[in-house]
């Protein structure tokens, strides 16, 4: 699943979704129920503040085609699922928005990545340190 746009001055799903389809995603990843019908979805977020059904339809079904969720029919309705989890979409779109970033600007995304590490834990250090020498070992 590919995002088309990346809204580097957003904070979190803003960064990938429109306001409705983060708070749908968000519904979806911390809910322990699998699946939601349209009509539970509407329900839900109705609690914060009047939603059209035919808006929440809507929307879900951009999900569907962006690929983030999936659609089954049960009976008349229709009964909607994430993908992947919060964690794997993430894992996901951040190596496809480092992939891009180092084949547009090369190796000046890398120094400055390593640039911002001044403040960072040491486990990231180490972590950064052991995926260097992997990849230094499998050159060979």
């Amino acid at each position: 699943m590919s995002i088309k746009r990346f809204k580097y001055n957003e904070e979190g799903l803003s960064r990938f979704f429109g306001p409705l389809e983060a708070r749908i995603m968000e519904l979806f990843w911390e809910s322990e129920q699998e699946e939601f019908s349209i009509k539970e979805v509407q329900k839900a977020l109705d609690s914060e503040k009047s939603i059209n059904f035919n808006t929440v339809m809507t929307v879900m079904n951009r999900l569907v085609e962006k690929g983030v969720l999936k659609k089954r029919a049960s009976g008349r309705m229709s009964l909607f699922s994430p993908i992947q989890s919060k964690v794997e979409f993430f894992d996901e779109q951040s190596k496809k928005l480092t992939e891009n970033l180092l084949d547009e600007f090369g190796g000046v995304v890398i120094s400055h990545m390593i640039d911002s590490l001044t403040d960072v834990d040491e486990t990231l250090l180490d972590k950064l340190e052991q995926k260097i020498q992997q990849l230094k070992k499998d050159k060979l």
